[in-house]
């Protein structure tokens, strides 16, 4: 019995170690989680591998209509020629020919059902031909600097010159946000085109089913026999904003429930973490010739960073670069040095450090300091004064005699 409370005992006092945070299993075999807030992937697996990325071309597809197209709103005549170009197993709108939309309407079309008639109606309409639009789409592609990306389609059907990376595909989305239409029809749940046709999203069939999407903004989905179920989103979690991209999950649905696993898990475990408070004292300046003897150094405000759960604390750091020393010189409101907040290498804000107070001048400080350069100056002047005594008393003989 001794030795049970011994070993019981021992446990209990031997340290636990947290563990680190785990991301989840999860069925897509590409993925990147990207916090675009503060402009960091966050967990990635083969991001930065080539593929096919299916559907989620047509974001390129219709952030470069936008870019192009001068008159989103005029009106447009599908054709039955448009639409033999279509694939019979592509997913599509619903367009028929003779439909009247605009170009707008396409754009909608093209993301939230992922609609290849209206990819393709976008592409003759606008170029003249598809060849002629994808040139737009690869010049985009040079403009935004995407390395390992290259289309030769509208759609996204496999075709070994045609592909991306999840890292590219990020990239891609995250340049199309900033722009305000994009990030609307990116974010919309349904549309109502010109012609009466309402169009809905691809996740709209997975809420009828009971899974909860309330965590994604926007989304856009994509299927190829090459690279098999894909996702992109966006959302915002805790005050910052991400983009997800998951690619290669092997059947319907596992894109979007690994994505829903992502978002969960970075939901539950990441928030933004206050390191310092404002007026704390980072460091102490020595002032010469005043009534206080240092200035301290504080923080000017709260400092946060969104961070994981399981945190190094002692990862951060708070450095003052600036002035070694002040004097009376110095006047209230100067700029005397920065202060520079790391965690652990990286730089992630820094503040100026403005001098609050009013240096004032010590007599006594600089009487202290300057005692031998004092008495140097008494002995020098008594010299001088017994001199001149001493000359003047040589001259009064000199008039006697």
């Amino acid at each position: 019995m001794k030795k049970k409370l011994l070993v019981l005992l021992i446990i209990f006092l031997i340290p636990i170690r947290a563990l680190a945070l785990e991301y989840p299993k999860l069925n897509s075999k590409v993925v990147e989680v990207y916090d675009v807030t503060d402009n960091k992937v966050l967990y990635e697996v083969d991001s930065n591998k080539k593929s096919s990325i299916a559907s989620l071309t047509k974001i390129a597809t219709t952030i470069t209509a936008i870019e192009n197209i001068k008159n989103l709103d005029e009106e447009v005549v599908i054709s039955r020629e448009i639409l033999n170009t279509v694939s019979w197993d592509a997913s599509v709108a619903g367009l028929k020919a003779g439909d009247k939309v605009t170009y707008r309407d396409l754009l909608y079309a093209s993301i939230l059902p992922s609609g290849a008639d209206a990819t393709n109606s976008i592409a003759i309409l606008s170029s003249g031909s598809i060849d002629n639009y994808v040139k737009k789409m690869n010049e985009l592609v040079t403009k935004i600097g995407l390395k390992n990306t290259h289309f030769v389609n509208v759609t996204g059907f496999d075709d070994d010159n045609h592909y991306s990376t999840a890292d590219d595909c990020r990239k891609l989305l995250e340049y199309a946000l900033k722009n305000k239409l994009f990030r609307e029809v990116y974010s919309a749940n349904e549309y109502t085109l010109s012609n009466g046709l309402t169009v809905k999203s691809t996740i709209y069939k997975y809420n009828k089913k009971g899974v909860d999407t309330s965590k994604i903004i926007g989304s856009k989905t994509g299927y190829t026999g090459n690279v098999g179920y894909c996702f992109s989103s966006l959302s915002n979690l805790n005050g910052h904003e991400f983009i997800t991209i998951v690619l290669n999950a092997d059947k319907s649905g596992e894109n979007l429930l690994d994505t829903i696993s992502l978002l969960d898990f970075v939901n539950d475990n990441y928030k933004s973490e206050i390191l310092i408070t404002k007026g704390e004292v980072i460091s102490k300046i020595p002032v010469k010739l005043s009534k206080i003897n240092y200035y301290k150094i504080k923080t000017g405000s709260d400092v946060e960073k969104f961070l994981p759960s399981d945190y190094d604390k002692t990862s951060f750091k708070a450095k003052y670069i600036g002035l070694k020393k002040l004097s009376y010189r110095n006047k209230k409101g100067d700029k005397i040095g920065k202060i520079k907040y790391y965690f652990g290498d990286e730089l992630f804000f820094e503040e100026d450090v403005i001098l609050d107070i009013d240096i004032n001048f010590s007599i006594m400080k600089f009487i202290i300091m300057y005692w031998y350069l004092i008495v140097i100056l008494v002995l020098i002047t008594l010299f001088f004064v017994i001199k001149l005594l001493f000359r003047k008393k040589h001259i009064k003989r000199k008039k006697k005699n």
